[in-house]
């Protein structure tokens, strides 16, 4: 029996870097909570930029979180899959 792994592309949320990842959640909220905010003021034109938003933080603020502990955990956890389980460990040195 093999064990399939899932393609990393396809299930990775992470950045290049922590920096980065945390802009593009400052991004994101803002770009979520400022329309609302600005509602009264410039009208419900503003709340089209809301979405824009939601791709900042790649689909919804839970995506944006596992990406994060994704972007810390990268290169220092390491998984390893053998007869039917897996354990999760310190990568060794590179």
């Amino acid at each position: 029996m093999t064990n399939r792994q899932p393609d990393r592309a396809a299930a990775d949320f992470a950045s290049a870097s922590v920096p980065r990842h945390l802009l593009r959640g400052l991004l994101g909220l803002g770009l979520v909570i400022g329309p609302i905010a600005l509602l009264p003021y410039a009208g419900p034109a503003v709340l089209l930029a809301a979405p824009l938003g939601l791709v900042a933080f790649r689909g919804c603020p839970a995506c944006w979180l596992i990406g994060l502990a994704q972007t810390v955990s990268r290169g220092r956890l390491e998984r390893t899959c053998t007869d039917g389980g897996c354990t999760l460990a310190k990568a060794g040195p590179r």
